[in-house]
């Protein structure tokens, strides 16, 4: 069985070397690349892969909050391939299954591959016993003030857009970081969340009511009285926002 790869890292150059050592390894399978750290969590998430060559520092999310926002379990095995040495520590405190140092060779790279298979190997032949893991995410991490946040879906009231910003405001304040709106969309997932219009996105055990408004319009309105539109688009999902889910 191949071992299904994805390779993440924010530089074209980089990627397209490390494709091309991979294309002799009879062994690997590249399965898709990735750009940035936000892209790469939608990607494991939707994909799977058993094995991620990932770069330590890119815009927007780093190779350690990527990491930060996969629950254990559901982590896939972690190549570190980067041109900064000061990150070996923090690579190997979050369990990466080897750390590349730019610009590598093909030898080093195939040492690296020798331990993921023992890696995967050994996570197979454990996951035989282990259950089924949650779709829904324990964590998710932002950077703020050059701090990283960690944060547990049910401190997330709502996320607001706001400039080049989003706002999330948690049961305890609120904080602003720079990310997109589609990008805290999509970490936080569809299980708890709902977005329900351009500009906000609301935790569904949030809201109280769904009110009519003018012109067939409606409002949604959360427990703690904030009022939001709902976008004319998402008038089907009603049932949803409101809690009649199945699963």
């Amino acid at each position: 069985m191949k071992i299904r790869t994805l390779l993440v890292d924010d530089e074209p150059l980089a990627r397209e070397r490390l494709r091309g050592f991979l294309k002799t390894e009879s062994t690997v399978e590249v399965i898709g690349e990735c750009s940035s750290g936000t892209e790469a969590i939608a990607t494991i998430r939707a994909t799977t892969p058993d094995l991620v060559f990932l770069d330590m520092q890119m815009p927007g999310c780093d190779g350690l909050q990527v990491l930060a926002e996969l629950p254990e379990e559901k982590r896939p095995a972690i190549i570190f391939a980067t041109a900064h040495e000061r990150f070996a520590v923090d690579a190997f405190d979050v369990a990466a299954v080897d750390y590349l140092l730019k610009p590598f060779d093909r030898e080093r790279l195939q040492q690296a591959l020798r331990r993921a298979q023992e890696h995967l190997r050994r996570h197979r032949d454990a996951a035989k016993t282990s259950p089924a893991p949650s779709d829904k995410p324990d964590r998710i991490t932002v950077k703020a003030d050059g701090r990283l946040v960690f944060l547990t879906p049910a401190e997330i009231v709502r996320v607001e857009a706001s400039d080049n910003y989003v706002t999330l405001h948690l049961t305890t304040g609120r904080l602003m970081v720079r990310e997109t709106m589609s990008a805290i969309e999509t970490r936080l997932g569809p299980v708890s969340f709902a977005r329900i219009n351009r500009s906000a996105i609301v935790r569904l055990d949030q809201i109280r009511e769904i009110q009519p408004a003018l012109h067939g319009d409606y409002t949604v309105i959360l427990r703690d009285g904030t009022h939001l539109p709902l976008s004319r688009s998402l008038r089907g999902e009603l049932g949803r926002f409101a809690g009649e889910r199945t699963t």
